[in-house]
């Protein structure tokens, strides 16, 4: 059975806020604040064990939290695991070429590495990949066939 039969419910999707985890809690406050310009009022929870992370906002109803790993590991009660940066990706979508390009030279400057250049994609657009200090990966994109809203 699947959820689109009648008389079943099926989760909505209300995705509020991705987290990532980071080994360095400040450094990674800095590359994305600093470096990559995203608004956050810094580091919050201090006062409770395992309780410090910093929230950026990203667009309307969606923050990035960025949570030291071993806080995770608690709060979930798995084991630490290696990072891997094959896991999942970011998309950051964009309204041009260009704007591709000026956003891999920020982070290039905040102190990402390039892991792909921004070049045509076989569907079409444009993108490139960069890593955050953690490795998170990022791909920056513009998609012809998905307009932004200005």
């Amino acid at each position: 059975m699947t959820a689109d039969q009648p008389g079943k419910s099926r989760m909505k999707p209300r995705i509020s806020v991705i987290t990532i985890c980071v080994d360095d809690l400040q450094r990674s406050l800095a590359f994305y604040r600093d470096g990559l310009g995203l608004k956050t009022e810094g580091i919050v929870g201090r006062e409770f064990e395992h309780g410090a992370v910093a929230f950026f906002d990203l667009q309307a109803g969606l923050k990035l939290a960025i949570w030291p790993r071993s806080s995770l590991a608690h709060d979930s009660g798995l084991p630490p695991g290696a990072p891997s940066a094959t896991e999942f990706s970011i998309g950051h979508n964009v309204s041009s070429r260009a704007e591709v390009d000026a956003v891999m030279a920020q982070a290039r400057s905040a102190g990402a590495t390039i892991v792909k250049s921004a070049r045509d994609t076989f569907w079409g657009g444009y993108a490139g990949y960069f890593q955050d200090p953690d490795q998170h990966l990022w791909e920056v994109v513009w998609n012809p066939q998905w307009p932004l809203p200005e």
